[in-house]
């Protein structure tokens, strides 16, 4: 079996969650404060990435970080393209984790408009999905924002993320697609309707061969993805903890049968520099375990 297929069964068959470990520019100090790292730890960009790529390797290498309850792991280009323990991070996850590498491909949200923010341009996706797959990274991830129930505008995102990830799936990745439902939309079950309707419309038109993944926000009325989660192109829904803290995420994720985790803040919920080793891996063990078994229902 090829190393694609090897992923592929993982993802399709196997119990578990992906670990969200994509924050990128904007979002970076904010986690780092977070892990209880403030600015003045780093002099430029570089350093900061520096000490953010720290992070993730101590919490990539950790013994609760395994292919035992996670199934895969969203990274940023800059993280893809370092090393851990000597080896590129895709491949580590891969061979010693038994951890499916992701990559986050968005470049950030446009202006809000039609109550959504869609993805800004994408300059040479063609270039970077390449890359990635020289790296066996097995899919993407990108990111909109539905801010009102609009029609038009949830249209709009849905047709941008389903039209990007044709282009990702002509690179021979899947793509993971994700069109979030802010958790303050005024009507947000409403908002959530016609997002299920415009996604089935974009299923159905794909080809059989053509595999994707959904990462969803956990949907106020319970269940509403089971269409979605049983549709024959979609590989496996996951869902964002979309500011919800780790404990009101799992709850409500526990409640949607088949719908599994795909938790970036909530699973570092806790985690800090200061801890010694032994701190560390029983904080993470513990988020890892509460977020497998909301996932595995």
């Amino acid at each position: 079996m090829s190393t694609f297929d090897q992923q592929l069964a993982k993802i399709k068959n196997d119990k578990g969650f992906i670990a969200a470990l994509d924050q990128s520019g904007g979002s970076t100090p904010k986690a780092l404060k977070l892990y209880g790292v403030d600015e003045t730890a780093w002099k430029d960009e570089k350093g900061m990435y520096d000490v953010v790529h720290a992070m993730r390797t101590r919490i990539i290498t950790s013994p609760a970080f395994s292919g035992k309850r996670l199934i895969g792991a969203i990274l940023f280009e800059n993280t893809m393209d370092r090393d851990i323990e000597g080896k590129p991070t895709p491949t580590y996850l891969w061979e010693k984790k038994n951890v499916v590498p992701f990559l986050k491909v968005d470049k950030g949200l446009a202006d809000e408009q039609d109550g959504v923010q869609l993805m800004k341009p994408i300059p040479g996706l063609d270039a970077l999905l390449k890359k990635a797959k020289a790296k066996n990274v097995f899919g993407t991830k990108m990111r909109s924002v539905i801010k009102q129930a609009d029609p038009h505008g949830i249209d709009k995102v849905v047709k941008q993320q389903f039209d990007l990830g044709k282009q990702i799936l002509a690179a021979g990745l899947v793509p993971i697609i994700e069109p979030e439902v802010d958790i303050k939309t005024p009507n947000k079950d409403q908002a959530e309707e016609l997002l299920k309707a415009a996604i089935v419309k974009e299923l159905n038109a794909l080809k059989p061969d053509q595999r994707v993944m959904l990462k969803l926000t956990i949907p106020s009325k319970d269940n509403l993805y089971a269409d979605l989660i049983k549709h024959k192109n979609v590989l496996r829904v996951v869902a964002l903890s979309g500011g919800y803290s780790r404990d009101e995420a799992n709850k409500r994720l526990a409640r949607q049968n088949g719908m599994t985790a795909s938790f970036s803040r909530a699973l570092a919920e806790g985690l800090k520099a200061q801890q010694s080793d032994k701190e560390f891996n029983a904080s993470l063990d513990a988020s890892v375990e509460s977020i497998y078994r909301a996932s595995i229902t």
